[in-house]
This record gives structure tokens, C-alpha cells and sequence, in this order.
């Protein structure tokens, strides 16, 4: 446990960030074409753990944003409903583009952390995950290994909290990812993360609270021949296009809203998202 409080439950939560915390890969079995996520399911377990048993949510996060964006569009936002909680998670694809600045993006990310705190917020960091066991992205590793650390440092000056997905081991299995563009979790990714986070912020979670660090049984070895049919599929299917959408300039969340603009109420039990 590491916030800059000693509170356990929180009244107002509000999520920001891009397609990670929009929570894609995670589909709402309840609605076409839309996302659960961690988020969603932490405000689940926020809600479960709070006195009444509700806590007003909202996620503002959208698909493809960079830190300057969720920076400019989110937290002003963010800052203007009053929240007891915050999770910014920001910066990743920055650092998935060449020369991008890790020790910059981390001091703009700190600015609205100092902000958040000196409004009375909590804030809650994730890490990136070490993307050493993918083609491609690997090269990114030392950029996100700087900015991780930042990320630490930052917790302990402004007394954030950090959820640690470089360390965990469980993320590295890709069955947790989507097997289409192996950035974004699974539903079995999302639920681990939620209750990562609902662990680092000392928030009880009855029942499952304990088995998300446990890693999956090993994986059955593949065929060559079915591991080079992926590849050629996931370059095709996610490189290819998203190079494309670089060199136009455009954005996976181009023309998009938040998903949960407004805080609302989420009751103990209900399915977010």
C-alpha cells in the first residue's frame, strides 16, 4: 500500500488514459461493440468495498490518445468533477514511436499528478509492461524501462500508487493478450489487472482476490509452421495498419468520445461497462 492517504474506499473514481483503461480486447457480453476493462471492473470492486456499497465512476479515456492529449482534453475535466481517485495511465503509445522522450513525458505527467494531489485526489500508475517477448515492439524496451522508472519516482515524491506490470509474471503469457494486435489484454487480462490495482490500493476483494497473480499452466508447444502463419497475420493485420494511420497522421480514436463521460453510480455487484 502506498497512497499519499490512509483511505481504503473512495466515493468518486474517475479513469483516465487511452485504450488500455477504455478497456479494449474486454467486450461487454451485454452490449455490441462495447468495452468493459480493468477500470470498469475496479469500480466494481470499489463499490463492493465502500461503506454504502456504491462509488460514483466515470472513464474518459479514449483509444489512441497521447499523454499531451489526455494531458489537454482529460484532466481538466477530470479536475472539474472533484474525484477522490484517479488512475491516469498515459504515455504508451508515445513510446511506441521512434524518438519519443521518456524523461519528458514523464515530468508532463507529473504536473497533473502534483495537481490531482494538491486537489486532495489519489492517484493510481500503472507500469508498461516489459514488451521483450514481442517482434517489433521489443524495441521499444528501453524507452518503457525509463519511463517505468519514473513512474516510481514519481510515487514516492507526490505519494501515488503503482501497479507493477513489468514485474508480473502472469502478463507475460500470451494467451492474456489479443491475439490480433498483442498490445491490448484479453477479459482474463483486464479481470487480473483490475484486481492487481484493487490489491496495490489496499481494497478488499472477496472471493478472487489472490489467484491473478498465479500464472497460467504452461501452453502446449505450436507448430513452426502455425507461429509464422501468426506473425505474417499480426504484422498484416496490426503493423501494416498502423503505420499507415502514422504516416496520415490519423488515430484509432480519431472522431471518438469517452465512453463514460459523467460520473455515475455504480452499486455493489453491478457489471460495469
Amino acid at each position: 500500500m502506498q497512497p499519499g492517504s490512509d483511505r481504503r474506499t473512495w466515493q468518486r473514481y474517475i479513469a483516465l488514459g487511452d485504450s488500455f483503461t477504455e478497456g479494449l480486447s474486454d467486450p461487454d457480453p451485454g452490449t455490441p461493440d462495447a468495452f468493459r476493462g480493468w477500470a470498469d471492473r475496479l469500480a466494481g470492486h470499489l463499490a463492493a468495498a465502500a461503506p454504502a456499497g456504491t462509488v460514483e465512476y466515470a472513464n474518459l479515456a479514449i483509444r489512441g490518445r497521447l499523454l499531451h492529449q489526455v494531458l489537454a482534453e482529460q484532466v481538466p475535466a477530470a479536475l472539474a468533477a472533484r474525484p477522490d481517485l484517479v488512475s491516469l495511465v498515459a504515455g504508451g503509445n508515445d513510446l511506441l514511436r521512434p524518438g519519443a522522450d521518456p524523461d519528458r513525458l514523464a515530468a508532463d505527467l507529473e504536473q497533473a499528478v502534483v495537481g490531482f494531489r494538491e486537489a486532495g485526489a489519489d492517484v493510481l500508475l500503472v507500469t508498461g509492461v516489459d514488451p521483450r517477448q514481442t517482434p517489433i515492439i521489443r524495441r521499444t524496451r528501453g524507452r518503457v524501462a525509463v519511463f517505468n522508472a519514473h513512474l516510481w519516482s514519481i510515487a514516492a515524491r507526490q505519494g501515488a500508487v503503482v501497479v507493477d506490470q513489468w514485474g508480473a509474471a502472469w502478463v507475460q503469457d500470451a494467451r492474456m493478450w489479443d491475439a490480433g494486435d498483442r498490445i491490448h489484454l484479453t477479459a482474463e487480462g483486464h479481470r487480473r489487472t483490475a484486481l492487481a490495482a484493487a490489491a496495490a490500493l489496499g481494497v478488499p476483494v472477496t472471493g478472487d482476490d489472490t489467484d491473478w497473480r498465479t500464472p497460467l499452466d504452461p501452453a502446449p508447444p505450436r507448430p513452426a509452421r502455425e507461429v509464422l502463419a501468426q506473425e505474417a497475420a499480426w504484422v498484416r493485420g496490426f503493423v501494416v495498419p498502423w503505420i499507415g494511420r502514422r504516416l496520415r497522421g490519423r488515430s484509432s480514436g480519431d472522431g471518438r468520445t469517452p465512453k463514460q463521460p459523467e460520473l455515475r453510480p455504480v452499486q455493489a455487484g453491478e457489471r460495469v461497462g
